[in-house]
């Protein structure tokens, strides 16, 4: 038992050293995730509200847009499906992507659509730390175009052909609809690639893939239950309800627990601090990292360690972030240097 660390981390390390043979397809909804700071000047005359002198604005890839550039990050060569206006957005969005090292060719740029866009105001005191005050949301309408609906299936099934592994990013805003989701399992049919799902309202829709990562509190939406005592036996009732061969839900503060067919639950402690800096778009980071693990050979168990790095150290960083190869690595180190 006394090696078991050490060649838990040998391991790991070699599964991160596999990652940038990989190439990972992510279809879904491209946010662009837009930070305005500001520092707090004096009240305002006209209504009892504070009145923000803007310092910067900076946008960055959000939703399946932020799972992709984690995997690149990572070291994986990655291809994004998805949709985004001919707007101001759209274009940061694209540069930002095509910056990351995420091949956006796959992305349909349309004037018919708006660009799905979320502006996190943060203000401070002089010399203070922004904080977040408010957030404003544009949304555009739902997809209706189905010329849109069938580029996208057609973009999908092309570069399916030669990935490795497939994430479905679900965030509502209609690119994984019901005849997506069919055109992956037409993709992935004959060949036995992992296809994991992160989808935030509708996970009881994607059914008989590989895995997801729901959190506790979507797991207790779906099924109704709101004990933590419960978890377990309501994770392993999602998974076989679901037809997945392994369900990872992720428990901020208190860790992640895996359910995997034909294995008794395993409960994976947090790593880092307790207290997180920023959880924006940290649910993109697990999938990204347990995805890229599991298409570099892991299994389900060493795929969810390394998730559970990765969502250690995306917290600590403020605003839509992402972690790479090096801190990932460093992150295994000190916690297999700590416990051997």
């Amino acid at each position: 038992m006394g090696f078991e660390p050490r060649e838990q981390m040998e391991r790991l390390k070699m599964i991160v050293g596999r990652f940038s043979e990989r190439r990972i397809v992510v279809v879904g909804d491209a946010v662009a995730d837009r930070f305005l700071y500001g520092e707090i000047s004096r009240v305002s005359r006209e209504a009892p509200v504070l009145i923000l002198r803007h310092e910067r604005t900076e946008t960055v890839p959000g939703g399946a847009a932020n799972c992709a550039i984690n995997l690149a990050s990572l070291g994986a060569q990655v291809s994004l499906i998805g949709l985004v206006g001919e707007d101001e957005a759209g274009v940061a969005l694209l540069d930002r992507l095509n910056a990351g090292g995420v091949s956006a060719g796959s992305v349909i740029q349309s004037s018919s659509v708006e660009t799905t866009t979320k502006v996190r105001i943060l203000a401070g005191q002089l010399h203070s730390t922004r904080q977040q005050v408010i957030r404003v949301d544009y949304e555009g309408k739902p997809l209706s175009d189905e010329s849109l609906r069938t580029q996208l299936r057609s973009r999908l099934l092309a570069e399916a052909a030669r990935a490795d592994a497939i994430i479905i990013s679900d965030y509502n805003y209609g690119v994984a609809d019901a005849l997506m989701i069919e055109a992956v399992r037409e993709a992935t049919r004959a060949r036995s690639i992992p296809v994991l799902v992160d989808s935030r309202f509708r996970l009881s829709e994607f059914s008989g893939f590989t895995s997801a990562t729901p959190n506790e509190d979507e797991v207790e939406q779906l099924l109704g239950m709101n004990h933590a005592g419960e978890l377990e036996a309501a994770g392993v009732q999602l998974r076989e309800r679901l037809g997945y061969r392994a369900l990872l839900i992720t428990r901020g503060g208190h860790g992640m627990l895996l359910v995997e067919e034909g294995s008794p639950p395993l409960h994976i402690e947090a790593v880092g601090a307790l207290e997180a800096v920023d959880g924006t778009g940290a649910g993109d980071t697990v999938i990204a990292a347990y995805t890229l693990a599991l298409a570099s050979g892991a299994t389900f168990s060493d795929a969810a360690q390394l998730a559970n790095h990765a969502g250690g150290l995306v917290v600590m960083k403020r605003g839509t972030a992402s972690i790479n190869r090096d801190e990932l690595v460093s992150s295994v180190l000190r916690l297999s240097k700590s416990v051997g």
